[in-house]
């Protein structure tokens, strides 16, 4: 009778794990992610949607993951990792990554160079002779720092109202647009302090850019 009776306690309490273990997998792994996601995309639809970005008609980038410009009427914003896992060819059909650093196979995200790392500053030394080129009217000295360093993610999308202001005079010469116009544009893309408190103001560079492709005639209707 007591070996009977024990084996059918531990059935039971077998039965009562494995029903526990299969709601709570129903619950946790099916239901709350469910219902998080609807109540998401109804109180945040445009977070829950990869807080895209459209010009034209057609998605150009999201608010918050930063990008590479090239032209030279387009606000530089900080060092980005957005295109860690795309690379090009040379003549030869070597890999190589956008900034022409060779490539090491597909990756997860920014390196995060230690500052005693020789290619982050081979990096740096390289962005700075870079921007000089690009903005002959500034001084080494004059350069923001977070025109030169990447955000811990190396998304970061902003730049600080400095690093914006400094950029205008060249963006002026290459986009035949005035001073004035876009002082203004950056002005339309400044988000203040969370609260008026916590934080600091901070630019949307793809923000600026797409007001400047606009004046400039390049893109459509913008739905930020």
């Amino acid at each position: 009778m007591n070996e009977t009776t024990n084996k059918n306690a531990v059935f039971h309490s077998l039965r009562q794990s494995l029903a526990v273990t299969l709601i709570l997998l129903l619950l946790c792994g099916f239901v709350f992610p469910i219902l998080l996601s609807g109540i998401s995309a109804v109180i945040f639809p445009s977070q829950a949607g990869g807080s895209l970005v459209y010009a034209g008609g057609q998605a150009v980038g999201a608010a918050t993951v930063g990008q590479d410009f090239a032209e030279p009427y387009f606000m530089k914003g900080r060092p980005s990792a957005c295109g860690y896992n795309t690379y090009y060819l040379d003549e030869q059909g070597n890999p190589h990554y956008n900034d022409g650093s060779e490539f090491a196979g597909l990756r997860t995200g920014s390196d995060n160079y230690a500052p005693s790392n020789p290619a982050l500053m081979a990096r740096v030394e390289a962005d700075i002779e870079a921007f000089l080129a690009a903005n002959p009217d500034v001084k080494r000295e004059e350069i923001p720092a977070d025109l030169m360093t990447a955000s811990g993610s190396g998304l970061d999308p902003h730049i600080t109202p400095e690093s914006a202001r400094i950029q205008i005079p060249a963006l002026a010469a290459a986009s035949g647009l005035s001073e004035e116009e876009l002082e203004q544009i950056v002005e339309n893309n400044t988000q203040g302090k969370l609260f008026g408190i916590f934080g600091e103001e901070t630019v949307n560079v793809l923000g600026v850019n797409l007001d400047i492709a606009q004046a400039m005639g390049l893109v459509g209707a913008i739905d930020k």
